[in-house]
């Protein structure tokens, strides 16, 4: 057996990529079965495992290894030499996935570290396999990777685990309507057919969208065409800004500005908030000037990446009731 890594798939590993869509994908939408699977809301994780030891490698190229050595150490022992995964780092903390913990073990010291890893473990949901023995198979159709990923699995223990797939459409529409209380996200839809896409959106996802109302009390641009709406909800007992809408359509931000007054004094959001508290993704360090408005309540639909304090993506505003 081959412990070694093809040069090919030596860190950073590009990995597949899904495009988002709004339903279903019909039959004969991707090339052969469509399988579905879980999105997790974790951080996309390769796992390299050869002669030299385990490393875990993000999606951007960052090693993780030194901040989930409990699987680092459980891939040492239970997973051959030679082998790469793809895959999705979590944490749960009892029934549902703990995405603000994994945040934590990013910026936490080594000698903290030990206490994290103790009370909230991370866990692994394989869901590809793109070398075995030494070989790079990602040529190989999916579903003899899957077989392998499969074979590879049998024996795992926590926290390895291997991701649940279906071509049971019916069954997919339940993990939708159901996992979401969870914390998982949506459903991924892979070609049965088709190569490891390295690169490319050749998957789908289907993210879980819910509604409910929540509380404008500020925008981004001006108030009679607002660019975007500022929500919040009632957090600790305050009222707390918990996201952004996506960029509101002309009619949209017209019909919205029509509902909309100037904030009176006592207001309790600052006029600039920096664009990071918005999206901790951004790379803009810049801040954020806001409009203040008097509150109102809209309806909003959402995804399932709720950290218990604010959304992690963009908010989508409904049609305004008129």
């Amino acid at each position: 057996m081959d412990e070694s890594i093809p040069p090919a798939l030596q860190p950073p590993v590009t990995v597949a990529l899904a495009k988002l869509v709004k339903t279903f994908p019909r039959p004969g939408a991707l090339p052969g079965m469509i399988y579905a699977e879980p999105k997790w809301d974790g951080y996309r994780t390769i796992v390299l495992n050869d002669a030299d030891g385990v490393t875990l490698w993000s999606r951007q190229g960052k090693e993780l290894s030194r901040i989930f050595p409990e699987l680092c150490a459980a891939v040492r022992g239970q997973v051959p030499p030679g082998v790469v995964l793809d895959g999705e780092t979590v944490i749960w903390n009892g029934d549902r996935l703990d995405f603000e913990a994994l945040q934590r073990r990013m910026v936490t010291s080594r000698a903290a570290l030990p206490a994290l890893v103790h009370e909230l473990p991370a866990s692994f949901a394989a869901f590809d396999v793109l070398a075995v023995a030494g070989q790079d198979i990602r040529s190989v159709p999916f579903t003899g990777r899957r077989q392998l990923l499969e074979e590879l699995a049998r024996d795992w223990a926590a926290p390895l685990n291997l991701s649940p797939t279906t071509t049971d459409m019916e069954l997919a529409k339940t993990w939708l309507k159901d996992l979401p209380a969870t914390g998982v996200e949506g459903v991924v839809f892979k070609s049965g057919s088709g190569p490891y896409p390295a690169g490319l959106r050749s998957w789908l996802k289907l993210k879980t969208k819910s509604t409910f109302d929540a509380v404008c009390a500020a925008v981004i641009g001006p108030i009679t065409q607002p660019r975007a709406l500022i929500a919040g909800l009632p957090v600790d007992g305050q009222l707390r800004i918990v996201g952004r809408s996506t960029v509101l359509s002309t009619r949209a931000g017209r019909e919205l500005g029509r509902q909309l007054r100037p904030a009176l004094p006592g207001h309790p959001w600052p006029e600039e908030i920096s664009e990071t508290s918005l999206n901790r993704f951004s790379k803009d360090k810049g801040l954020v000037h806001l409009t203040l408005v008097e509150p109102i309540v809209v309806e909003i639909a959402a995804d399932a990446a709720w950290s218990g304090k604010s959304f992690r993506h963009p908010l989508s505003m409904l049609p305004v009731q008129t």
